[in-house]
C-alpha cells in the first residue's frame, strides 16, 4: 500500500515510492529505493523535501498515515472547489480557427529558441529584435483563444524538448499573467523571460543535458549552474529588462528556501519568478522524456497544489489552476455516459464543466462519430453529462490531439 508521511517520520527500512517533488529538485539518482542509512534520510530533508510516499508492502509502515488514494481524493475535491471560483474565460475565436495559426507560431518559436541557444553556445549576442516579435505573436494567440496554443504545447518531440519547453513556459507565462490582470508590458516582459529562461542550458554539455537517465550528484551540480549562466548571457544583451533577467536567474527558487541558485525564500522571490517556477515545473512534469514519463495535465496540477504547501506560493498555484482549468484543453476525459472525449474549450466560470469533443465509447470499445458536448448545459441543450475522471491517453492508445480540430 502507498502512504504519505512527513519526512520527519522516515526510518531506515522504509521504501521510498515517491519523493513528492518535481524530478529536477531532488538529488537522488533513483526516485524509488529502500532507505538503508540515516545519511539518506538526512539527504532527503536537506534537499527541502517535506513529505514522501512510502510503499508499505516493500518496507516499514506508519499505521496511521493516509493512503495515496485518500490524499489524492482530498486534493481533487479541493481543486474542484477552487475551480468553481474562476473568472470568466475570454475567447474571441473558435479553437479550429486558432489552431492553424497556433501550430505555425509553435514551429516558428521552437526554431527561434534553437537558434538563440546555438548563438549563446557560440558566444554570440542574443538578437532581442528577433525574439520580441515572437512573444507578441504568442500573446496575440493567447488573447484570441488561449486553449489552442496551450493545448498544442502538450505535444513535444523528445529530441527538441529543451526548445519546446522554453516556448511552453513563454506561452503559459503570458496566459498566467493575463489571467491575473497584469498589464500588457509586464506580460510581454514575463513572456520574454519565459522564452529565454533556459538560455544558460546552452553551456551545459550535451552528454549531461540529454542524458538518457537520472543525473549523478556531479551532473546535477552542472545543471544547477544554468540560471546564473543564463543571467550572465542575458546581462550582456542590450535592451533586456529586469523581468527577463529575474525570471532567468530565479525560476528554480522555492518559497521554503530550498531552491537555487541563491536559496531565496518567501518575499525575497519576486511574484513573476514565483509564477515562472510554477509554470516551469508544470511543463516539465507533463512532458515525456526518455527517463521520465510525463503526467497528465490534471495530475500535474494536483501535484503542484500538493507541493504548494512548501515549495510554491499557494495563492499563485490556485490562480494558475484557474488559468488553465482543472481539465486543460487537450485533456482526455471519461464521461459518466462511458464516452471518451478531449477537452476543447473552457466554460466561463465553470472549469469543471468544459466543452468536450467525444469520439470513443468505452462501453463498446469503438470509435463513434465525433460530437461536441458542452458539459455546462442541460439535457436537450447539448449537455447532460459530466466528467468522471481524466484519463492517460497511453492507457487507451489514443492521441487526443487528433480530435482537437477534427
Amino acid at each position: 500500500m502507498i502512504k504519505k508521511i512527513d519526512a520527519s517520520q522516515l526510518k531506515v527500512g522504509m521504501y521510498i515510492h515517491d519523493l513528492s517533488c518535481d524530478w529536477m529538485s531532488h538529488p537522488f539518482v533513483r526516485s524509488r529505493f529502500k532507505l538503508s542509512t540515516d545519511d539518506e534520510i538526512e539527504k532527503i530533508i536537506t534537499a527541502g523535501i517535506h513529505d514522501v510516499y512510502i510503499d508499505t508492502d516493500r518496507g516499514l509502515d506508519v499505521s496511521d498515515a493516509p493512503t495515496q488514494k485518500e490524499v489524492e481524493s482530498t486534493l481533487q475535491q479541493e481543486m474542484i472547489e477552487i475551480a468553481t471560483r474562476s473568472e470568466p474565460v475570454v475567447i474571441k475565436v473558435g479553437i479550429n480557427e486558432e489552431l492553424k495559426r497556433a501550430k505555425q507560431i509553435k514551429d516558428q518559436a521552437t526554431s527561434l529558441v534553437r537558434n538563440v541557444m546555438q548563438d549563446a553556445r557560440l558566444g554570440k549576442a542574443i538578437q532581442l529584435e528577433q525574439v520580441e516579435p515572437m512573444v507578441t505573436n504568442i500573446t496575440e494567440s493567447i488573447l484570441r483563444n488561449a486553449g489552442a496554443l496551450i493545448g498544442l504545447m502538450h505535444i513535444k518531440n523528445k529530441d527538441d524538448y529543451t526548445f519546446l519547453h522554453s516556448v511552453s513556459v513563454c506561452t503559459l507565462m503570458v496566459a498566467f499573467c493575463r489571467s491575473t490582470g497584469m498589464d500588457a508590458e509586464q506580460t510581454r516582459q514575463a513572456g520574454l523571460g519565459g522564452l529565454l529562461h533556459d538560455t544558460g542550458k546552452a553551456l551545459v554539455p550535451d552528454h549531461v543535458l540529454n542524458k538518457p537517465g537520472r543525473l549523478t550528484d556531479q551532473e546535477f551540480e552542472i545543471i544547477k549552474r544554468h540560471p546564473k549562466d543564463g543571467f550572465d548571457i542575458l546581462s550582456k544583451t542590450p535592451g533586456v529588462g529586469n523581468i527577463p533577467l529575474d525570471i532567468t536567474l530565479h525560476h528554480h527558487e522555492r518559497v521554503d528556501g530550498s531552491g537555487y541558485p541563491d536559496k531565496l525564500a518567501k518575499d525575497n522571490i519576486s511574484t513573476l519568478a514565483k509564477m515562472a517556477a510554477i509554470v516551469d515545473v508544470y511543463d516539465a512534469i507533463t512532458a515525456d522524456r526518455c527517463y521520465h514519463k510525463g503526467m497528465t495535465a490534471t495530475d500535474a496540477l494536483r501535484k503542484l497544489y500538493e507541493w504548494s504547501k512548501h515549495h510554491f506560493e499557494p495563492q499563485l498555484v490556485q490562480a494558475f489552476m484557474r488559468c488553465v482549468g482543472i481539465y486543460p484543453v487537450g485533456t482526455l476525459v471519461l464521461l459518466a455516459s462511458g464516452r471518451l472525449g478531449v477537452v476543447t474549450e473552457q466554460n466561463e466560470g465553470d472549469l469543471v464543466s468544459p466543452k468536450v469533443k467525444v469520439f470513443f465509447s468505452s462501453k463498446s470499445n469503438t470509435y463513434i462519430p465525433p460530437q461536441e458536448v458542452d458539459l455546462s448545459k442541460v439535457m436537450g441543450k447539448g449537455g447532460a453529462d459530466k466528467i468522471v475522471s481524466h484519463e492517460n491517453p497511453g492507457k487507451w492508445g489514443i492521441d487526443p490531439s487528433r480530435f482537437l480540430s477534427a
